[in-house]
């Protein structure tokens, strides 16, 4: 009896685990497209002054002048002088145009600039070159023409519960 004893105590205690191992492998190619963005700006005016009298571009005193008819978008500007009112005195003046962009009659061609403030153009990329293998998990990339993108990636879990 004592000789089955040692066998005993190996053979009372069940193990218990799961194991779960994975293995991916993976590549993504991308080539981009042709794209435009573009951000119209608009236009804008202001005046202030103390101690001055004004006068617009068609002699009307007291006008303070601004903005007139839309032509492509853009309206017509009338600008004005301002004099002091009392020589000898305080006077300050000051005046501010920003004029926008013209209202384009048609789309924006790629790769040309066009009449806004803000553009951003770019042309569509070239696949030549591009490729991407997967060999019993060895990922192997070759770089394409402009706008390319290659991505590879290996990822290896092991669960133990």
């Amino acid at each position: 009896m004592k000789k089955l004893l040692p066998l005993l105590l190996l053979a009372s205690a069940p193990a218990y685990a799961d194991i779960t191992h994975s293995i991916t492998s993976s590549i993504k190619l991308e080539v981009s497209t042709a794209a435009t963005t573009a951000d119209k700006i608009g236009s804008s005016y202001s005046v202030s002054g103390s101690g001055v009298t004004t006068e617009d571009a068609s002699s009307n005193a007291g006008v303070v002048g601004g903005f007139g008819d839309l032509t492509n978008g853009v309206p017509a500007f009338t600008s004005i002088t301002a004099t002091q009112a009392t020589n000898g005195e305080a006077f300050s003046f000051s005046q501010t145009l920003l004029e926008g962009d013209v209202t384009p009659t048609s789309a924006v061609t790629t790769g040309e600039v066009a009449n806004f403030s803000d553009l951003t153009s770019t042309a569509a990329g070239s696949a030549t070159g591009l490729e991407g293998t997967i060999d019993n998990h060895a990922i192997s990339l070759t770089a394409g023409g402009t706008g390319t993108t290659a991505t590879g990636q290996f990822v290896t879990t092991l669960t133990v519960d």
